[in-house]
């Protein structure tokens, strides 16, 4: 699968570099998220039946907890860096009610089949501040390094099938950040997107945050990630994972 945005790259760099905020100082936050989504969509090897994650296969909700480091900066025309790494493993065991097939190997109806599906990835966004005051608002690109597979494994004669997901996607990252007045409060918004051929992904997050003078601060909200693949590594999907967050942090 191709990585590339669905804008032309000299546009992209354009938009990125055109008269870029700058943090006066080098700042660093740290800080610990937790999401609990819901996980619906299907998927399948290329050129076979989809196979539903709830319906067929039983696959459970993941929930996951990560750390997330960012790092601002007063350099002229480099990038911001934010990390987060995201885990998204789930597991599920079904007796099928109908018969499926999954890179070239046939599921029975009847027979019991375990399930492991994992888009687990890294977030590596690079963005520059536009502006920074009562309003701030965010843009640039957001790697995300998936790392992850899809494997099933059967009760009769112990079939098993299992891809491997390697892939990097580049999505355009805009970030915004309301501050109430004389507060502490905010409500902000961060929307990563990308597209091309007849595969996309989209990741968006609504939050409502408080931080204090000291730098400690929480945040939560609702965040919804979902992703269509056309042939990545001989696997399409047509997933989604939707459900509540709350971020901890301190900003030095």
């Amino acid at each position: 699968m191709r990585s590339l945005l669905n804008i032309p790259a000299a546009t992209f760099l354009a938009l990125m570099i055109s008269s870029p905020g700058h943090a006066d100082f080098v700042g660093f936050s740290i800080g610990a998220s937790y999401w609990s989504p819901d996980l619906s969509g299907e998927f399948n090897s290329a050129g076979e039946a989809s196979i539903d994650l709830s319906d067929d296969l039983d696959v459970d909700d993941p929930s996951q907890s990560s750390a997330v480091l960012s790092l601002e900066h007063p350099v002229p025309f480099l990038p911001n860096i934010r990390y987060q790494d995201i885990d998204l493993d789930s597991d599920g065991r079904n007796t099928l009610s109908g018969s499926i097939t999954f890179e070239g190997e046939t599921y029975s109806a009847g027979e019991s089949v375990s399930t492991t599906f994992d888009l687990s990835h890294s977030d590596i966004v690079l963005y520059y501040e536009v502006l920074d005051n009562w309003v701030n608002l965010d843009i640039g690109l957001d790697l995300k390094r998936f790392d992850g597979k899809v494997s099933m494994v059967g009760s009769t004669n112990t079939t098993t099938s299992s891809i491997s997901i390697d892939e990097t996607l580049p999505l355009l990252y805009l970030s915004a950040r309301f501050d109430l007045p004389f507060s502490g409060f905010y409500i902000g918004a961060d929307i990563s997107s990308f597209s091309i051929d007849d595969s996309s992904a989209d990741d968006a997050t609504i939050k409502l945050g408080y931080e204090s003078s000291s730098g400690l601060g929480i945040e939560g909200g609702l965040k919804t990630f979902s992703i269509e693949l056309d042939d990545a590594d001989d696997l399409d999907t047509d997933i989604e994972y939707d459900g509540a967050f709350v971020n901890g942090y301190f900003r030095f």
